[in-house]
């Protein structure tokens, strides 16, 4: 146990027999039930994917970067998520998806988040009810650059017992039982890079493999590593391997290809693997029949604009019609070309389409809604050519008239898709329920959580919010921090809200000091701010930090508060602020409204605060205040819950048998002494998500095993309001909310 600040003994006897609670042993206390729901986004983030079956008609699959599977329920008429019950957090990135070409109810997937992260073949039986996985030696990269490549896994639909994988790493591998086992295919040529000994660093490996069923034994395998060999092709199942010379520029990758009914191949071409950084791209088309090569490349000459080619389609019915997509193309954005001539003509169906997004409003941002972006997934359904569907890094669009001349109808199709990474949450203590901050889409006020909401945070609009705060006894205030894409914000990374969220104001500080190299934090969005209990005092975590009265005309110093700490306001008192100055491990506070900061006791923590430290650089703030209640203090330091009821003079350790992670606070039980606790950390064995009604002295489980979403949990916080009630930020699967089942306590 970590050395205490000097606590005498006569504290803790009166403190027992006053009846205060200290922490015990963990009990033996069985699961709380609870009903988990997400909060209705619709898509919101990057889905490399869409493969539809060709066994059944109105059955579809989408894979995610970081969110897992979905498959598309045509009775219920929505996707449904297919690994909630997953507790591995490299298998929510998928690499790639297959459905068996002849029975409907049989599905595979290549699951792997990086290459410095379990890898593993799934395959069910029951269209991603249950899942069996057999762990693999090849490395994976389903959320690295590359993913919007594929499909990688192929089955043969004249054998469907085999199947083959294109690894990014470690070059073919062939399974003859179904995906139970695996072993190399020695005979490939490329035998593949090995791992990248960088982190962060990839390779574009084996990007498809493709099955022609019209001609037993004949394959097709796609290199996206350098060189001058990129296509290779077999015709007696896999046991020997030529390579197709021809085609365009060795410096162009292939990057996804289909086969049409008539056996000719269409590949897009990329001069990266993507979906950034890629400047250049083409389409072209391979006949065995005629052993030739025909560029199809829809733009050419003057009229090419920078970015590539990826998502590539052909219909089942009619080997003549194509579609391809644009790929981080940023001048006019990406788009979806279309032909029925097999490539020599071709119309842009940006120009003459329309997007309903009344779905999923936010898809609108600040402006009318787009065409896409990173358009790596395009399919056309195989029963029906005039549905089609396109993914972007936002939403998934779909159409029933891709068969139709004229104006084109898209909508979102994205119903039971939460595909986000949340970075912060709050629950204020008025308004709206929920309010909350993500990456990529900047944020949103939840009114109901059953419908995605109608806006963004805007004035401004800040890509990822990365610190939120509202006024405890005044929650129509709140203030929000964010950054930009860009190294540094164009104009302000910091905004306040004087209705709840609903509609934002900049606030700009003045220039304050760089550190070193680096831009000051206001400008790059790493300041966080803080508001008052009442809703007057905004205190911002600039290099030297500052404070406003007046919503943001007039700034002054702050005296004793370090420089970049975390500060927490208290709910209920207005002069009171809260603070760590890691730098001389100790609990600074102010009792002027944030003019000045002095030392505190902090009786009863550890020495040595750095384990607070570690949460603090992130979202999750580890020092808490409770709601109405003035000077009581949450702080996690480490994996250990301190509490506070005295403004941090004095604090006892909440919490033994758990280590904690994250946690945050909701309304107590009926005549409770202490807020309801609930915490994301690991008991025993177990890790999860856990509420304490008794101060932290019990816990029990409020997830089950259906529910663990990878166990890629960023945040949790209860509501002040609803007893049970808890919101939990993912980092892929959106914010979950949870109540106790009907009868649980």
């Amino acid at each position: 146990m970590a050395r205490m600040r000097f606590m005498h003994t006569a504290v803790i006897a009166l403190a027992l027999c006053a009846g205060v609670d200290v922490a015990a042993g963990p009990a033996a206390s069985p699961a709380v039930p609870y009903d988990w729901r997400n909060v209705t986004l619709g898509g919101g983030g990057f889905a490399p994917g869409i493969v539809f079956s060709t066994a059944e008609r109105g059955l579809a699959y989408l894979r995610t970067d970081m969110g897992g599977a979905y498959r598309w329920d045509a009775t219920r008429a929505r996707w449904l998520p297919l690994q909630d019950d997953e507790a591995e957090p490299s298998y929510m990135g998928i690499e790639s998806i297959a459905p068996d070409p002849v029975d409907a109810d049989i599905v595979y997937m290549a699951a792997g988040m990086s290459a410095r992260m379990p890898a593993a073949i799934f395959r069910s039986a029951d269209r991603g009810a249950t899942w069996r996985k057999t762990a693999v030696p090849f490395a994976m990269g389903g959320n690295e650059d590359g993913r919007g490549m594929g499909e990688r896994l192929a089955i043969d639909p004249n054998a469907p017992a085999t199947l083959l994988f294109g690894s990014r790493h470690d070059g073919l591998w062939r399974s003859d039982d179904s995906a139970a086992t695996w072993h190399k295919v020695v005979g490939f040529p490329l035998a593949g890079l090995g791992k990248p000994d960088r982190p962060r660093t990839t390779h574009g490996g084996l990007s498809f493999v493709l099955f022609d069923k019209a001609k037993r034994g004949r394959i097709y395998v796609a290199s996206a590593d350098p060189g001058a060999r990129h296509l290779f092709r077999s015709d007696d199942g896999g046991t020997s391997w030529r390579v197709i010379a021809g085609g365009p520029s060795a410096d162009l990758l292939p990057v996804k290809g289909v086969v049409g009914r008539d056996g000719v191949l269409t590949i897009t071409y990329c001069d990266y693997i993507g979906p950034n950084g890629i400047k250049r791209g083409e389409v072209w088309r391979f006949d065995p029949a005629k052993g030739a090569w025909r560029d199809v490349t829809p733009l050419k000459g003057a009229a090419v604009v920078p970015g590539g080619y990826m998502g590539v389609a052909v219909a089942a019915s009619d080997a003549n019609v194509l579609a391809v997509a644009t790929v981080n193309r940023y001048q006019g954005g990406d788009t979806v070309w279309r032909s029925y001539d097999a490539g020599r003509t071709w119309r842009e169906l940006s120009r003459t389409s329309t997007r309903d997004v009344s779905a999923t409003p936010f898809l609108d941002f600040d402006k009318k809604a787009n065409f896409g972006h990173w358009i790596a997934g395009l399919a056309i359904d195989p029963f029906d050519v005039g549905h089609a569907a396109y993914v972007t890094g936002a939403t998934m669009y779909a159409t029933d008239g891709f068969d139709q001349p004229g104006t084109m109808r898209w909508a979102p199709w994205t119903k039971g898709i939460e595909q986000t990474a949340v970075i912060t949450l709050v629950s204020p203590t008025g308004g709206a329920h929920l309010v909350s901050g993500y990456g990529d889409l900047g944020g949103f006020r939840h009114d109901d959580l059953t419908v995605s909401p109608p806006r963004v945070h805007l004035n401004p609009f800040l890509t990822n919010t990365n610190s939120l705060d509202y006024a405890g006894a005044a929650p129509a205030v709140m203030v929000r921090s964010g950054n930009t894409h860009k190294p540094v914000v164009p104009d302000t990374s910091l905004a306040w809200s004087g209705n709840g969220g609903t509609s934002w104001q900049p606030l700009r500080v003045p220039p304050s000091e760089s550190s070193g190299s680096e831009p000051p934090p206001e400008r790059t969005g790493n300041a966080a701010i803080t508001v008052s209990a009442d809703g007057s005092t905004f205190v911002v975590e600039t290099t030297r930090p500052i404070l406003t009265r007046d919503r943001g005309r007039t700034w002054a110093p702050i005296r004793g508060l370090p420089s970049r700490v975390r500060v927490t306001a208290d709910k209920a008192d207005a002069a009171r602020f809260y603070a760590i100055d890691f730098a001389a491990d100790r609990l600074v506070r102010s009792d002027d409204g944030g003019a000045t900061f002095h030392s505190i006791a902090g009786t009863g923590l550890p020495v040595d605060l750095s384990g607070a430290r570690a949460v603090g650089r992130e979202a999750a703030n580890p020092l808490v205040a409770t709601p109405g209640r003035a000077g009581a203090l949450w702080l996690l330091v480490g994996s250990e819950l301190y509490r506070s009821t005295d403004f941090g003079e004095r604090w006892e350790r909440a919490t033994s048998g758990i280590a904690i992670t994250r946690y945050g606070l909701g309304k107590g039980a009926a005549d409770a002494r202490w807020p309801a606790l609930y915490a994301i950390g690991q008991r025993g064995d177990t890790k999860g998500v856990f509420r304490s009604l008794d101060g932290g002295a019990g816990w029990r489980r409020i997830n089950d095993d259906a529910h663990q979403w990878g166990l890629r949990l960023r945040m949790v916080s209860g509501d002040p309001r609803l007893f049970g009630r808890v919101y939990v930020a993912t980092d892929g699967r959106g914010i979950l909310y949870g109540d106790p089942k009907e009868g649980a306590k």
